[in-house]
């Protein structure tokens, strides 16, 4: 692996898959393994997204149990943290779909450039 700069400045690793048909799967391993991390990190950013969305839900149904200018004082608080965790599930989320999309632009650059291999992805 090397490291390159692409045009935003950010320092971005390269795989160099000049070489023998074991690095070349290894590469694929790992790319293939950095997209089954991002696919865990998108299920994470789901279920932290969808908890502040129950929570919110449940304060609606039971909405005409409790007067809501007595309890303001409690539900500003539980409206900030989810306000948060709903933040915090969005970024991972998306940071987890550029990534997935990041790995399988590796994955068919290597498909591209080498055929023999090609056969065995997809």
């Amino acid at each position: 692996m090397t490291r390159a700069v692409d045009a935003q400045g950010e320092a971005r690793e390269v795989v160099d898959v000049s070489g023998s048909d074991a690095l070349i799967m290894n590469a694929v391993q790992l790319i293939l393994a950095e997209k089954r991390t991002s696919l865990s990190a998108l299920r994470t950013g789901i279920a932290v997204f969808a908890l502040p969305l129950t929570v919110l839900g449940l304060l609606i149904a039971t909405s005409r149990y409790y007067d809501f200018l007595q309890v303001i004082p409690l539900l500003v608080p539980v409206l900030i943290i989810c306000g948060a965790l709903a933040l915090l599930g969005g970024y991972l989320i998306i940071r987890s779909i550029v990534r997935i999309h990041h790995h399988d632009r590796l994955a068919g650059e290597i498909k591209r450039k080498h055929s023999s291999i090609a056969e065995f992805m997809d």
